[in-house]
């Protein structure tokens, strides 16, 4: 028999704690992928994001073995030595899988804990975001620019995703203390501007819901049990 493949690895996959997750932020996994990648995030949060996805990856592997298992079991092949030894060393995979999902569970529970625990505290609230505004942090948080034109004197920032920031709106989230500009460069080549960390702050909460109001999230169908397998 051929050996089987490698478990092919995915952009996320659903975990057991992905609803605690979404819970405490108020974003889908998704969203805080995202805003990982932009970077967003302060540094707590980008690190349980980041213990997130090595449990996630953990869960695929987990799903992979469980569902190779089920079809050696299937009846699809013939019953002789050959399957046996095939059966027996799935089950190996899947425990091995289960045993660093495990462990990938017990390193986000230790990231997310003093996030949960500081939301239960009711921390102070952070600035609150137009839509408008909140549209701008986004888009300066992918890298933006400040320029000023040669001819006409007019300044506005430009974003990497190609959106345009008029020079009020930025003057306005400066003073603000949300973003802040890098006057080490001119104008004229491009000042870099980069958000603050109470910009960071209040972007990420700009979508969050009260902690005191977050119903419980169902488990999503399809989640596989976090009870490791079992040989017999």
């Amino acid at each position: 028999m051929p050996a089987e493949p490698a478990p092919t690895p995915t952009r996320r996959a659903v975990s057991p704690l992905d609803h605690r997750l979404e819970a405490v932020t108020g974003h889908d996994i998704d969203t805080l992928w995202a805003y990982r990648d932009r970077g967003v995030l302060d540094e707590q949060h980008a690190q349980v994001v980041d213990r997130h996805r090595e449990l996630a990856k953990a869960q695929t592997g987990v799903t992979f073995y469980l569902k190779l298992l089920n079809r050696l079991s299937s009846g699809e092949f013939d019953v002789d030595s050959a399957l046996i030894t095939r059966i027996d060393r799935t089950v190996d995979q899947l425990e091995e899988a289960t045993a660093t999902r495990t462990a990938a569970a017990r390193k986000v529970l230790a990231a997310l804990e003093p996030i949960e625990a500081a939301a239960a505290a009711s921390a102070p609230d952070v600035q609150q975001l137009s839509t408008d505004d909140q549209a701008a942090l986004l888009a300066i948080a992918g890298g933006a620019k400040l320029y000023e034109h040669l001819l006409t004197g007019r300044m506005s920032v430009t974003a990497a995703s190609g959106t345009r920031i008029p020079h009020a709106k930025l003057q306005r989230l400066e003073d603000a203390g949300l973003v802040v500009r890098d006057t080490g460069h001119p104008v004229h080549a491009g000042q870099p501007v980069a958000l603050t960390d109470a910009g960071r702050a209040a972007l990420f909460a700009a979508r969050r819901t009260p902690t005191t109001q977050t119903p419980k999230v169902p488990a999503r169908p399809g989640t596989s049990p976090s009870t490791p397998a079992q040989r017999r």
